[in-house]
C-alpha cells in the first residue's frame, strides 16, 4: 500500500474545507484551554487553593467533553457547516462575556468554563467534515491535518501570558475575539458539506452504538491519548509556577515548548498508523507516555521534567492521530457519532487529569501521585490492545481499506 503524500489531498475531496476545518479547530482549541495559561493569574486573583485551580482550569474540557457528543449529533442532522457556525457565535460570546464583565467569582469562573466548552466540542464538528470527503486509505493523514488544529493550545501559551502581564488577564479574551471573527469569515464562506448521504442521528443511536465492545475500547484509547495530552496542557502553567517558582510568562514558555510536539505530531502519527497499522503504532506511543510521565512523578529535576514532558506529549500527540487512523476503519458510517463519543471519552480523560493533578498536589502537596496514575492508563491501554488486536485484524480488520 503506496504511502499518502501531501499533494494527493489536493486532487482528493476538498483541499479548502480541510485548511478551514483545520483554522476553525486550531483558534477553537486554543479558546478552549486558555484557562490553562491564565489559571495561575486568575487563581491568585480570586484566592483560589490548588484544588479549585484544578477544577476551573478542567471544567471546559468536561464541558468540550460531552458538548461533543451534542455537536457530534448535530452535524448528522443539519450539517457540520451549520453546527460549526452556531458553535463559533456561542464562544464568542463567551469571550465578549469574560472581557467585559470579567470573572468576579469562582463561580463565574466556572460558568464560563462551561461556554468555553463548545470550543472543545469543534472537535466534532471539524473532522467529520474533512474526513467525509476523503477516501479510506487517507483518512490516518487528514484526521491527523484537521485534529493537528490542537496547535492552538501552543499559542496559548506563547501570548495569553504576555497579554495578561501587560494589560491583564480580562484583555486576552478581548484580543482573542480579533481572530475569532476571522475565523469565523473564513469558515463561513469557505468550507462545504461533503457529498454523502448522512442517516440523521438520535440519542437513541448513541445508547446503540454504546452496546459496541468496540466503541469502549475506543473511548478508551482516546480517554488515555487525548485525555493525557489536553490534561496535561491545561496544568503545565499550574506545575511550573507551583512546582519551581517560575514568573507565569516563563511558565507559559516552557508550557508552550512540552506542547508544541503533541501538538505537531499528531498528522504524523495519522501518518505512520496509515503505513504500519494503527494497532501497533499505538503500542509504541503508550509505551513511550508511560515511561516519560513514570520518570517524570519520580524525578524533580526542572530540564529532565521538562524535556519528559515534551516527549510525552509528543507520543499522546501521535497516539491520538492513530487512533482516528483507526476509527473511521470500524465505524464509517458512524463516524459522526463516533467522533462525538469518542471525543467525549478524551474530554473526560482530560477532565480527570487536569482536576486531579490539582487534587493531589491540594492534599500530598506535589504532583506525583496524579502523573502515576496516568501513566498506569497507558500500560492498561497497552493490555487492552493486546486482548482486542486478533480480533480486529480477523473480523472488520480484514475488509478494511487500510491497514489496521
Amino acid at each position: 500500500m503506496r504511502s499518502v503524500k501531501l499533494s494527493d489531498l489536493k486532487s482528493s475531496g476538498h483541499w479548502p474545507t480541510l485548511l478551514t476545518a483545520f483554522l476553525y479547530f486550531d483558534f477553537a482549541f486554543m479558546v478552549w484551554t486558555v484557562l490553562g495559561p491564565l489559571g495561575a493569574a486568575i487563581g491568585e486573583e480570586l484566592h483560589l487553593d490548588a484544588a479549585q485551580k484544578g477544577l476551573m482550569v478542567a471544567t471546559p474540557i468536561l464541558s468540550g467533553a460531552f458538548l461533543r457528543i451534542v455537536l457530534g449529533m448535530l452535524v448528522d442532522r443539519i450539517g457540520a457547516k451549520n453546527t460549526g457556525i452556531a458553535s463559533q457565535i456561542i464562544v464568542m460570546g463567551a469571550l465578549a462575556y469574560a472581557w467585559l464583565v470579567g470573572l468576579p467569582t469562582f463561580g463565574a469562573a466556572l460558568f464560563l468554563g462551561g461556554l468555553l466548552g463548545f470550543a472543545g466540542a469543534s472537535f466534532a464538528v471539524a473532522l467529520p467534515q474533512a474526513g467525509r470527503w476523503y477516501p479510506p486509505h487517507m483518512q490516518g493523514v487528514v484526521m491527523g491535518l484537521a485534529g493537528a488544529g490542537n496547535v492552538g493550545v501552543v499559542l496559548d501559551y506563547l501570548i495569553a501570558p504576555r497579554v495578561a502581564a501587560a494589560y491583564g488577564w480580562q484583555a486576552v479574551f478581548g484580543l482573542a475575539l480579533i481572530p475569532a471573527v476571522i475565523v469565523f469569515l473564513i469558515y463561513v464562506v469557505c468550507s462545504k458539506e461533503a457529498p454523502v448521504v448522512v442517516k440523521k442521528k438520535k440519542l437513541s443511536d448513541y445508547v446503540t452504538l454504546l452496546k459496541d465492545k468496540d466503541a469502549h475500547w475506543f473511548c478508551f484509547y482516546y480517554t488515555v491519548s487525548f485525555g493525557g495530552f489536553v490534561g496535561l496542557a491545561s496544568s503545565y502553567v499550574l506545575y511550573f509556577t507551583g512546582e519551581y517558582g517560575l514568573s507565569k510568562v516563563q511558565a507559559g514558555d516552557f508550557a508552550a515548548l512540552c506542547t508544541f510536539l503533541g501538538a505537531v505530531a499528531r498528522p504524523v502519527g495519522g501518518a505512520v498508523a496509515d503505513r504500519v497499522g494503527g494497532i501497533r503504532s499505538l503500542y509504541v506511543f503508550y509505551a513511550i507516555a508511560a515511561v516519560c510521565l513514570t520518570v517524570a512523578a519520580l524525578a524533580h529535576v526542572f530540564w529532565v521534567n521538562t524535556v519528559l514532558f515534551a516527549i510525552a506529549s509528543g507520543a499522546l500527540g501521535m497516539a491520538n492521530g492513530s487512533v482516528f487512523q483507526l476509527l473511521p476503519q470500524r465505524f464509517g458510517k458512524d463516524l459522526g457519532v463516533m467522533t462525538g463519543l469518542v471525543g467525549c471519552g478524551g474530554g473526560v480523560g482530560g477532565f480527570w487529569l487536569a482536576s486531579s493533578l490539582g487534587l493531589a498536589k491540594q492534599y500530598t502537596g506535589g504532583y506525583a501521585p496524579g502523573f502515576l496514575i496516568f501513566a498506569g492508563l497507558c500500560v492498561l491501554a497497552i493490555v487492552g490492545l493486546t486482548l482486542v488486536k486478533t480480533r480486529w485484524r480477523t473480523t472488520w480488520g480484514a475488509a478494511a481499506q487500510a491497514r489496521i
